[in-house]
């Protein structure tokens, strides 16, 4: 997976003053306007001062679906997540994700005020990379994923920063991520001394509107 192969990211302006940067990851085969439509609902929830960010993922051959290619943070090789995991595709789209930090705290944002955000393949990666980025973040939003190289991370987070709120939500029904995945990456990020909020919906692999209240409920509180 190569940058150079990277569209430019979407944006959404803050309304006044930037204060804090969301960075918010798509699903496989989706796009970064797939998740802007959730802006307007998050302001009106009284999430103000924010900057959106939605990359797009390079478009690459996807194995699980014939090899047809489409946008996607890494491959997958199988129907079973844990196993032909394509561990070269997560740490590239970490260092995009790591660019992307860099980025915001270039335009005047602090680390601290910048939360990584992603859903489903884009939340695999924000939690790969926001556990071992070298500088504090304000959170992790984790929506409907797990926590990808879990093996690994367990000696590469970061262990200055386990006071990091992350917020974890998924569907009781979800037939492509099982809740069960994101249960277990929970039990590992807690056992490394992480705080994991976290929240189910009686919803497939998708958002729901109650979710969203609790996404703004979450950001209000570390984002002040």
């Amino acid at each position: 997976m190569q940058r150079q192969n990277l569209d430019p990211p979407i944006e959404v302006k803050a309304r006044g003053t930037t204060t804090a940067s969301v960075i918010w990851l798509h699903g496989l085969g989706a796009d970064g306007h797939d998740l802007e439509p959730m802006v307007p609902e998050l302001s009106a929830a009284g999430v103000a001062g924010v900057r959106y960010v939605f990359p797009r993922a390079p478009r690459q051959p996807v194995t699980i679906n014939g090899g047809m290619v489409m946008r996607a943070w890494y491959d997958i090789v199988d129907q079973d997540i844990g196993r032909h995991v394509d561990a070269q595709g997560i740490r590239s789209s970490g260092e995009i994700l790591a660019a992307l930090i860099a980025r915001e705290s270039e335009r005047g944002i602090p680390s601290e005020r910048i939360v990584l955000a992603g859903f489903s393949q884009g939340g695999a990666i924000a939690l790969h990379t926001g556990v071992r980025h070298s500088r504090p973040l304000a959170g992790i939003l984790a929506l409907s994923c797990y926590l990808p190289l879990q093996e690994d991370a367990a000696t590469e987070a970061n262990a200055d920063h386990r006071s990091m709120p992350i917020f974890m939500a998924h569907g009781t029904q979800d037939p492509v991520i099982p809740l069960a995945y994101s249960e277990r990456s929970r039990a590992f990020l807690t056992s490394l001394g992480y705080v994991v909020e976290t929240h189910t919906y009686p919803m497939p692999h998708a958002v729901c509107g109650e979710e969203v209240r609790d996404i703004a409920d979450w950001l209000r509180r570390v984002l002040g």
